[in-house]
C-alpha cells in the first residue's frame, strides 16, 4: 500500500467517525431534557386536602425517578410535574382540562382527578386530545366507555363493594357472635358514592342476606344531619353503610350520630372512601368518636410502603399515607415505565405502551397486577379496609398488607 492511499484511508476513516460522533450527538440532542407529566386535581375549594395530598404524592414520585436516573431510554430524562387546578366542581374540572390540553401540549400522560364525577368530564376531554389520563376515581362508568386512553388504577365502587361485602361480614361474626342481617345506606350523591350504593342495592347485599331498610341520599355540603340520623336511630340497622366525601358531612352525622346514642360503635359503621379517614378529621372530631369505624378504600400506605410514610412525615407532615399519596406516588411510576416501553416522549405511543404493560405484581396499589384490560381496568386491582385504632387509621385488610389486626367496635 502507498504512502497516498494510506493518507485516503486514514482520512476516510476520521471522517467516517466524525460522522458517526455528529450522528450521535444529533440523536442525544433529540432526547428531550425534560418530559411533562400532568396532575389535574383539585388544589382550591372543598376538595383542596386531598388534592394537595395528591400533588405531595406525586412530588416524592417524580424526585424519586429523576434522582435514581429519569427515563433512561430517552437518555436519561428528567420528569417535570405540570399541576393543575381542578377546583371544586365538575365544570371548574372539565373547563381546567380543557386549558390543560391546549396550552400544555407537550404533556405525555396525566394523573387526576379525584372525584369520580371530576374524573368522567375530565377524561372526555383528555380522550379526545389521545392524551392517556390515570385515575384513582372509582366509579366504574369511567371505564365503561369504551375510552382508550384512559386508566384505571383502583378497583372499581362496584368490585370494591363486592369484595368488602364479604370480608365485612366475615370480621361481624366473628366478633358479635352473630351475622348481620339489616344494613342501612347514607350517601352523598358524588360518583364513587353513587357507584358503591348502586353495587349494594342492585344484587350485593341480597347475594350476602342483607336486608335494606333505610336508603338516604343526599347533596354535599350537609347543613343539618338531624333528620338523617333520626331515621338511623328509628330503623336500628345491624350495619350502617356511611358514604360521605366531604369531611365537614362526616364531621356533621358522625357527631350527630353520638348526639343520638348512636355513636363509638353503638351501630357498626362502615365507608366506602378516605373521606371518614382524612387526617383533618381528628381537627375537629374526636378520637373517641371515630374509633372502630372502617373504610373500604382502594389503596392505603401498607406493609412495604414503611420509607415512603416515613418520608412522607417528615416532608409534608403528614400523619399517616392515604390512598391519595400513595396511589398517585404509584401513578408516577406507571407512566414512567410507560415511557421506557414507548422510547419516546409522545402520547400516543405512551398510551399504546400502558394498553399493553405487563409490569409484574402491584407495589403502590394493593394486590394484582401493572396490567390494564381492555376497558382500561388494572388487572387484580384489590381494595384495603382501613380502620381507626387509637386515632390512627390503619390497614387492616388484606391480611398480607396489613399493619394492625382489626377489631368489631363493642356496642
Amino acid at each position: 500500500m502507498t504512502a497516498k492511499s494510506k493518507i485516503t484511508i486514514s482520512r476516510r476513516t476520521l471522517l467516517a467517525g466524525a460522522s458517526g460522533t455528529l450522528i450521535a450527538s444529533r440523536a442525544w440532542a433529540q432526547q428531550p431534557a425534560e418530559v411533562k407529566v400532568g396532575l389535574l386535581v383539585p388544589i382550591s375549594g372543598l376538595y383542596a386536602r386531598p388534592g394537595t395530598v395528591m400533588r405531595e404524592g406525586a412530588e416524592m414520585a417524580i424526585d424519586h425517578i429523576n434522582t435514581q436516573g429519569g427515563i433512561k431510554a430517552l437518555g436519561g430524562a428528567k420528569l417535570k410535574l405540570v399541576v393543575l387546578d381542578s377546583g371544586d366542581t365538575t365544570e371548574k374540572a372539565k373547563n381546567a382540562a380543557q386549558r390543560m390540553v391546549a396550552q400544555e401540549t407537550d404533556l405525555v400522560a396525566a394523573s387526576g382527578a379525584y372525584l369520580s364525577s371530576f374524573t368522567l368530564a375530565v377524561t372526555e376531554v383528555t380522550e379526545r386530545a389521545n392524551l392517556p389520563m390515570l385515575t384513582l376515581s372509582y366509579s366504574d362508568l369511567i371505564t365503561e366507555r369504551g375510552f382508550k386512553y384512559v386508566f384505571q388504577t383502583a378497583a372499581t365502587a362496584g368490585s370494591q363493594a363486592k369484595q368488602a361485602l364479604p370480608q365485612l361480614i366475615k370480621l361481624a361474626e366473628t366478633a358479635s357472635g352473630k351475622r348481620p342481617k339489616t344494613v342501612a345506606i347514607l350517601t352523598d350523591n358524588t360518583g364513587a358514592s353513587i357507584a358503591s350504593a348502586k353495587a349494594m342495592r342492585e344484587g350485593l347485599l341480597a347475594e350476602n342476606q342483607l336486608q335494606l331498610i333505610v336508603d338516604e341520599t343526599f347533596t354535599p355540603p350537609l347543613a343539618d344531619a338531624t333528620s338523617l340520623v333520626q331515621k338511623i336511630r328509628s330503623a336500628k340497622p345491624d350495619l350502617l353503610f356511611f358514604l360521605p366525601t366531604v369531611i365537614s358531612d362526616a364531621k356533621l352525622l358522625l357527631e350527630k350520630m353520638n348526639e343520638f346514642g348512636l355513636g363509638q360503635g353503638k351501630i357498626p359503621t362502615i365507608s366506602f372512601g378516605i373521606a371518614i379517614a382524612e387526617p383533618d378529621m381528628l381537627q375537629t372530631v374526636s378520637p373517641e368518636l371515630l374509633q372502630g369505624v372502617l373504610t373500604c378504600v382502594a389503596s392505603w400506605g401498607a406493609k412495604g410502603h414503611e420509607a415512603l410514610i416515613a418520608e412522607l412525615k417528615t416532608r409534608y407532615k403528614e400523619p399517616w399515607m392515604t390512598q391519595n399519596a400513595i396511589s398517585t406516588y404509584g401513578d408516577m411510576w406507571v407512566i414512567k415505565d410507560a415511557l421506557e416501553k414507548a422510547g419516546k416522549a409522545d402520547r400516543v405511543a405512551v398510551g399504546e405502551a400502558l394498553r399493553t404493560m405487563d409490569g409484574g405484581p402491584s407495589k403502590y396499589y394493593p394486590l394484582g397486577e401493572i396490567k390494564f384490560d381492555e376497558k382500561g381496568r388494572r388487572v387484580g386491582a384489590g381494595m384495603t379496609i382501613v380502620q381507626w385504632q387509637t386515632g390512627i387509621p390503619v390497614t387492616v385488610f388484606p391480611p398480607e398488607l396489613a399493619l394492625a389486626k382489626p377489631f368489631w367496635p363493642k356496642s
